[in-house]
């Protein structure tokens, strides 16, 4: 089993290194194809050619652009995501405050993707074809094409205002308090997590139902073993790999769609600091947005192959 977990890891790690080579080197090539220049926020459109040249200058952006990515891929290796051109602050320290609200409310809706993702297409899958999977299948379909924002919108509405049960905007940090935090996580995350709760669902239901239909179980069955050892070591272990994959490609749109979601619930989060640094030109703050995200997205997606490679018999095999 180690063996085949270790020969997992560097198929991914083969695989993942050169995107995330191909991706830092798109993301410098950012300010390139922008044609933005700190000299622009600094002082502002009336500026003469030597005054952006003298700010550049001393941004180094006057240098071949072959040399200045190096060096920044140099300092992103080292942690070190540069300067802000807005107001000179330290980029990583500015990341680190709005990525640990949306890393909050991302995680708890994926923790909500999962526990009820896999809860629904479990219990469709074991009463497959009666009306309780018929229902839980139409409900997927209901809230798979609910967009984030407007379920959002009702959450506050109803459950915010109306009932007062949870604090309408706004992110309290963990150390005030778990249950201040996960107050005022709740609705932002349920908002978040409708389309990967249908997602991962229908995926499980559709690869418990075709696992169930396998020869091995069928011998299983024969071999008179009971449904829920049937179920726990041949249907499960061998269906639950499609929805393994769903979950990490959910990840990504997770961390896209906290943009929304903090703008509707007033968080100063990840998604707030993109689109503000966006808006302003201020090119090495996106940067470092997409950076960390990659680096998110791509670790996310190895311990997903981790996992599968260890819970599901074809992933083992490579196939």
């Amino acid at each position: 089993m180690t063996r085949r977990l270790l020969s997992g890891f560097a198929r991914s790690v083969a695989i993942f290194v050169p995107v995330f080579l191909v991706a830092t080197f798109v993301t410098f090539a950012l300010r390139a194809l922008s044609g933005l220049s700190p000299a622009h926020l600094q002082l502002g459109e009336s500026a003469t050619p030597e005054a952006v040249a003298q700010i550049e200058h001393q941004w180094g952006l006057d240098r071949p652009f072959l040399t200045q990515y190096l060096d920044w891929f140099g300092d992103l290796l080292a942690g070190r995501l540069g300067t802000s051109w807005y107001n000179g602050a330290d980029i990583s320290r500015l990341l680190v405050e709005g990525a640990v609200v949306s890393l909050s409310v991302a995680g708890l809706a994926l923790v909500l993707g999962v526990v009820f993702g896999f809860g629904f297409g479990v219990l469709a899958a074991v009463r497959r074809t009666t009306w309780v999977d018929r229902a839980i299948t139409g409900f997927m379909t209901f809230i798979s094409v609910m967009p984030s924002f407007v379920v959002g919108i009702v959450l506050v509405v109803v459950f915010a205002v109306g009932l007062g049960w949870f604090p309408s905007a706004g992110y309290v940090p963990a150390e005030r308090g778990l249950g201040v935090w996960l107050a005022h996580l709740v609705l932002p995350a349920i908002a978040l997590s409708f389309d990967t709760v249908s997602d991962v669902a229908r995926q499980l239901r559709a690869g418990l139902v075709a696992a169930y239909r396998e020869n091995y179980v069928t011998g299983a069955v024969v071999r008179g073993l009971g449904p829920r050892r049937i179920f726990l070591r041949h249907v499960l272990r061998n269906g639950m790999g499609p929805a393994l994959t769903v979950l990490g490609m959910k990840f990504p749109n997770l961390l896209g769609g906290a943009v929304v979601t903090e703008s509707i619930f007033g968080m100063a989060g990840f998604g707030k600091f993109a689109a503000d640094s966006a808006q302003r030109g201020d090119v090495p703050a996106v940067q470092g947005v997409l950076v960390v995200s990659v680096v998110l997205v791509v670790v996310f997606n190895l311990l997903v192959n981790v996992i599968l490679v260890r819970v599901t018999p074809a992933s083992a095999r490579g196939v």
